[in-house]
């Protein structure tokens, strides 16, 4: 999630400007072309597309993908007067996504060395680094697998910077056939193209949620199900609306049940739909949630780092995180954090070791659904120093050597599998539930956790950060703002 490193965006914000040659025998100079631009344009509601695209080819654009399912037509133009020309009848709104790219909230991967992981001791679960797991035994896993592992006929697609499919604890759990990359709001379902490039970010989110029970690595939560690599963060690390909008189409369409998000989309940590250039960005991502919500979809998305009220939101002071972040004040509830706050979207908190909410983890009272196991490697030093052990250990990939591992990080984006492997373990144990239904039960069956009383002070010691840097008020009863219904668990949700 959040990314409080800054990076500058690349390719979508670059300009490359072209000059016009002045042409002799009178003729008026050639337009000077502009940077090319990705756009989403907006259908009315309910239309088809056609009159959009031939809008779209009149302003000197090029249609790259189309989703007629929801009027949404991801567009590349070179045009500098694209948006101006394109309006009209047949559409209903247009927004360039140059510099709406987000970036994606690694984290550091902490790597189990080569000689750990050789003399790490077996476990009834056969899994040699389930011992240091201690986020499945918070979530009373063994007991779920006494049960079932999962069901093959489930399919998670992972909505992240791609998996690994030589990983040896994921190399069996890959829904190759329905894995594809969404780069650019274009699919591309060939195996290099959704595997990682620059991040290890998915391959460590989709060991938590399906890391094979094979005697190597670590145990995921459902081993039994599949996972969908569905690449959209790009090689320098950003998530642009148009892959976003790509990924819940292709998992609504490729017979997914649940995806995990673990990011949010817009540089701007809050979406503001009564904001003219964010507008178009909210509603197209909001029809392919609602349809992906209509064909069986589940999306479940992590709440963020920031350590933000979700449910107060007065002011922005960490946004955009593509360049110099910039104060906006007196904001409302037309801004949102997108996917998380979309409505029908199941958003998860993060708890560390001891089951009180980590040091980062956002919140939010209404807002919040469930919390699940996230680390908080500061929770038993008062934020003084890190303790590794205390974050989700997983699959993960180097990407300076190209070599798979297992390693540790921390953040929402590790809470996030956490509900949606129980969530597939639900689902394999109860099939025919609907995205609604199935919400529902992962909330009646989750752990409430009491708000802690008065102003909750996990890290005060935090060496950079100021003794009040993560403060937090929680507030609510069984179902609070820390929390929401409470802690997933996997066995409640399978017996």
């Amino acid at each position: 999630m959040k990314n409080l490193r800054r990076k500058t965006l690349a390719a979508a914000s670059a300009a490359t400007l072209g000059v016009g040659l002045a042409l002799t025998g009178g003729l008026a100079p050639a337009a000077a072309a502009g940077p090319d631009t990705s756009y989403l344009v907006l259908a009315p509601q309910g239309a088809n597309t056609s009159q959009a695209a031939a809008r779209v080819a009149a302003a000197k654009g090029t249609v790259v993908a189309t989703y007629d399912q929801i009027g949404v037509l991801v567009v590349r133009s070179t045009n500098p007067d694209f948006a101006t020309q394109v309006a009209g009848a047949g559409v209903e709104s247009v927004a360039s996504t140059a510099g709406l790219g987000t970036a994606l909230d690694e984290g550091e991967t902490v790597e189990v060395s080569a000689a750990d992981v050789a003399s790490a001791t077996g476990d009834p679960t056969k899994e040699p680094l389930y011992g240091q797991q201690w986020d499945m035994n918070m979530i009373h896993l063994p007991q779920a697998h006494a049960v079932t592992t999962g069901s093959a006929n489930v399919v998670v697609g992972v909505l992240d910077s791609g998996i690994s499919s030589t990983h040896p604890d994921l190399a069996t759990q890959i829904a190759k056939d329905k894995s594809t990359s969404c780069i650019g709001g274009v699919t591309n379902t060939t195996e290099s193209a959704w595997n990682p490039t620059t991040s290890d970010h998915g391959t460590h989110v989709a060991g938590t949620i399906a890391a094979a029970v094979n005697g190597v690595g670590v145990t995921g939560i459902a081993p039994g199900v599949k996972v969908a690599a569905v690449k959209v963060v790009n090689d320098a690390g950003y998530i642009f609306p148009e892959a976003a909008v790509c990924g819940f189409m292709w998992a609504a369409d490729h017979g997914m049940q649940l995806t995990n998000n673990s990011y949010f989309i817009d540089p701007w940590e809050l979406n503001c739909r009564n904001d003219a250039r964010q507008r178009p960005v909210w509603q197209a991502v909001q029809r392919a949630i609602r349809y992906s919500q209509s064909k069986g979809v589940l999306n479940v998305a992590s709440a963020g780092n920031s350590n933000y009220d979700l449910a107060h939101k007065i002011t922005d002071t960490d946004s955009p995180n593509n360049g110099t972040p910039e104060v906006r004040e007196n904001l409302t509830n037309a801004c949102l954090d997108l996917p998380a706050e979309a409505p029908g979207v199941v958003t998860v908190s993060a708890v560390g070791p001891t089951g009180t909410k980590s040091y980062y983890s956002s919140y939010g009272q209404g807002v919040i659904d469930v919390t699940a196991p996230g680390g908080d490697s500061r929770i038993r030093t008062l934020g003084a120093s890190p303790t590794t052990a205390d974050q989700i250990l997983s699959t993960t990939f180097n990407t300076t050597t190209r070599t798979n591992g297992w390693g540790y990080k921390q953040g929402t984006s590790m809470s996030g599998p956490h509900a949606t492997g129980v969530a597939a373990l639900a689902l394999s144990a109860h099939p025919g539930m609907t995205p609604g239904q199935l919400a529902s039960f992962l909330e009646r069956t989750s752990v409430a956790q009491s708000c802690p009383e008065g102003v909750y002070n996990p890290a005060p010691l935090h060496p950079t950060a100021g003794p009040h840097a993560y403060d937090a008020t929680c507030s609510g009863g069984t179902r609070n703002g820390f929390y929401g219904a409470g802690i997933v668990d996997a066995y409640n949700a399978v017996k």
